[in-house]
């Protein structure tokens, strides 16, 4: 005796599909390492990328002026660690502008940035901007290191001129500002006193390494008569801070 079949019909249904769209959008989207791609505006961009931004690493080339940036990318813009160049206009060849670190497309942390005639800076930035620590070579040799505020000495540095003289102390909106030393080591002086908008206000010059000096003055300074030097200058640095609030 056969055993019992159940003849209940089998009903299938079609398999949901996704609309052709959408296969051929999910196709176009670049994402992960992919040879150049090439905009309407001619520049160029070979690298990673993340639902059609640049992320990761990659190289972009500008068409317009030829420059080059060569480092990480986030959601479409530089940041990370990268460096940028341009081409030199007669030899062509191409002469790092900046190397060091980027946030949202701007320099951002510790980098160094080379100028036209042989300037250079190293140190921090934000916002694009020199802030914080840093380095700056100048083209007559003089030398800053200490302090910068919106891309100018700000707070504490030091000033090396070419003939090793230097001035050491407070700047303000890339000038001496507030209480300093200048050291005259060509003549062998020192002045300490109080600045204001690279003004020297008032202070105290004495000899200082004048036996060493290279071209010292005929004669030395006199020591000072004043009882009470330190109080002095204490009086003008209040001066000071008084008209600066």
């Amino acid at each position: 005796m056969l055993p019992a079949t159940n003849n209940m019909p089998i009903v299938k249904y079609p398999r949901a599909t996704e609309p052709l769209w959408h296969e051929w959008d999910g196709k176009a989207q670049k994402r992960g390492l992919r040879h150049t791609v090439y905009a309407v505006n001619g520049d160029q961009y070979t690298g990673e990328w993340l639902d059609n931004l640049k992320h990761g690493k990659g190289t972009q080339v500008w068409k317009r002026t030829g420059a080059i940036y060569s480092g990480d990318w986030k959601f479409g813009k530089r940041d990370g660690y990268g460096s940028y160049s341009i081409p030199d206009p007669v030899t062509k060849e191409y002469k790092k502008v900046y190397t060091g670190w980027w946030k949202n497309d701007r320099k951002c942390g510790y980098g160094a940035t080379f100028y036209p005639g042989g300037e250079r800076y190293e140190g921090e930035w934000s916002g694009g901007l020199r802030s914080g620590w840093g380095r700056m070579y100048y083209r007559d040799g003089s030398i800053y290191e200490g302090q910068w505020l919106v891309d100018r000495p700000g707070g504490q540095g030091m000033l090396r001129l070419p003939n090793e003289n230097r001035y050491e102390g407070g700047w303000k909106d890339g000038k001496k500002h507030g209480p300093g030393k200048f050291f005259y080591l060509d003549k062998g002086q020192l002045f300490e006193g109080i600045w204001a908008a690279d003004i020297p206000k008032c202070g105290i010059l004495i000899d200082f390494g004048r036996d060493e000096a290279p071209a010292p003055t005929q004669y030395p300074i006199p020591k000072i008569e004043l009882a009470d030097p330190d109080g002095v200058l204490a009086e003008a640095q209040a001066m000071f801070d008084d008209s600066q609030n």
